[in-house]
């Protein structure tokens, strides 16, 4: 039976569909979280495990013009705060960081308000049921203040990749990846305004990891023949689980993908155009061409860092369940290398 004459293609990924606690009693992972689903049902009721709880926000806005992102990160011991501005044809970047032995409280479940305050940055974001605001100010932010508010739409019905990455009872990443989210606002640089109309993303992470990891991250939104498309893909960090973090988006609907996903690039050059495909599957084949490099590093003795975040654009096609091929051509998003100790 070829793909094309398939109804449905099947996952070997157990799909939940109730509310559940991502933790037991103990602060080790609950066997019945282990799963995915297309809205968040998950409450990451995270404890112990001093030094390896993870636990972050990322905003990700891209229009056609530009790129805003803003993030809270708490890694128990220390809190990391950062927002960064793109604007594609000029290859202008901003971007401030803050690290705070302050603690950034994040709730347990992906919608929740969280609130950030730093003489650096001051950031809040503010779920609203079919909407999440989000407000940033930072008054050193390249050569002018920054003030952004931006409106990030939840269409009722728009489904979303969650998934339980289980390394173990021990160690384990609940992730809540959500693309194709409808974005407006407005971004000031001192007396500039830059509106932003395009689409969100967020990674939403919670779990309790390992000291050294490795990961590959792509994701793009946007509009193709008249339909909204998107992908979220990931490689590396889950090898070996059982499960992925892999999926595409077609006008709403979601298609899991259980089949890992390699991404190849040249990471002596990162700004080389990446193929990124499931190898075993013609599910997803496609080129990934950047246009700009953002390199982030940390390294505190122990806690080190590096991020080789590439921003271009993805053209190809991937197939959903249905067995649908979608093409798609220079969708703007990223795709990246990460390699911590931490």
């Amino acid at each position: 039976m070829t793909l094309n004459q398939r109804e449905t293609l099947p996952t070997a990924e157990r799909e939940l569909t109730q509310p559940v606690a991502l933790c037991d009693e103990r602060g080790r992972l609950n066997p019945a979280a282990i799963g995915w689903s297309r809205q968040p049902l998950h409450t990451c009721n995270l404890r112990g495990a001093w030094l390896r709880k993870k636990r972050w926000n990322y905003w990700c806005v891209t229009t056609d013009q530009h790129l805003f992102s803003v993030t809270l990160s708490n890694i128990d011991y220390s809190s990391v705060a950062f927002v960064y501005f793109l604007e594609y044809a000029t290859g202008r970047f901003y971007e401030t960081t803050v690290i705070s032995t302050k603690p950034i409280a994040l709730p347990p479940t992906v919608m929740g308000r969280i609130s950030f305050r730093h003489s650096d940055l001051t950031c809040s974001i503010e779920d609203e049921g079919e909407r999440t605001r989000i407000d940033v100010e930072c008054p050193r932010f390249g050569p002018a203040p920054l003030r952004a508010s931006l409106s990030i739409a939840r269409p009722a019905g728009l489904d979303t990749m969650n998934v339980v990455i289980p390394w173990s009872d021990r160690r384990f990443q609940f992730t809540s990846k959500q693309i194709c989210l409808p974005a407006i606002g407005l971004v000031e640089l001192g007396a500039e305004a830059v509106p932003l109309d395009g689409f969100a993303c967020l990674d939403y992470g919670r779990g309790i990891w390992p000291y050294k990891s490795t990961w590959n991250w792509g994701a793009c939104s946007g509009r193709q023949a008249g339909r909204t498309v998107g992908v979220n893909l990931g490689g590396q960090w889950t090898d070996g689980t059982g499960y992925t973090e892999n999926a595409v988006l077609v006008d709403g609907r979601l298609s899991k993908l259980s089949d890992p996903v390699r991404f190849v690039y040249d990471s002596r050059d990162f700004k080389r155009p990446w193929r990124v495909h499931t190898p075993g599957s013609d599910r997803v084949d496609l080129t990934f061409t950047p246009f700009f490099e953002r390199v982030a590093k940390t390294n505190m003795l122990i806690v080190r860092s590096e991020v080789h975040q590439m921003i271009g654009r993805y053209s190809g096609s991937f197939v959903t369940d249905d067995g649908e091929r979608i093409a798609v051509t220079d969708l703007v998003g990223w795709a990246e290398d990460h390699r911590a100790r931490w």
